[in-house]
């Protein structure tokens, strides 16, 4: 017994549909759904703007910006590789440049504080193995 309300349809279920065998086939996923997570390229070598790799870069409010720069390395057939995609990278950074709370900005003295911090942890942690072994 099934009746339509809106744009559902409820269906109930009685003792003899639960008894009698399922008729359900599994259907193997169609690897050209670009909506499974396959990674960044789909197997027609198109790009997979919806993978979790690219953390919504392709969605925010750079979004086509990305999407043209990103677009444009992977099939840049140039030499160097994407050399022929810098008006798109340089206005994805334009872009990227007036949101600096979605798209923080590594300037010089944060990097280098970073790779001093990493060189003392190194040190550190090299004193205490040579404490440890005498």
């Amino acid at each position: 017994v099934s009746y339509v309300v809106g744009k559902d349809r409820i269906i109930f279920a009685t003792k003899e549909d639960h008894e009698t065998p399922s008729s359900a086939e599994l259907v193997a996923d169609d690897p050209d759904d670009p909506y499974e997570e396959q990674g960044l390229i789909l197997p027609n070598g198109d790009i997979n703007w919806n993978c979790p790799c690219l953390g919504g870069m392709a969605s925010g409010p750079c979004g086509e910006q990305f999407k043209s720069a990103f677009s444009c390395f992977h099939y840049s057939t140039e030499e160097i590789k994407g050399s022929d995609c810098v008006d798109q990278f340089r206005a994805m950074q334009e872009c990227m440049q007036k949101y600096p709370d979605l798209y923080p900005q590594e300037d010089e003295n944060e990097e280098k504080s970073s790779k001093d911090l990493e060189a003392t942890s190194v040190e550190a942690s090299a004193a205490k193995e040579e404490k440890g072994s005498s």
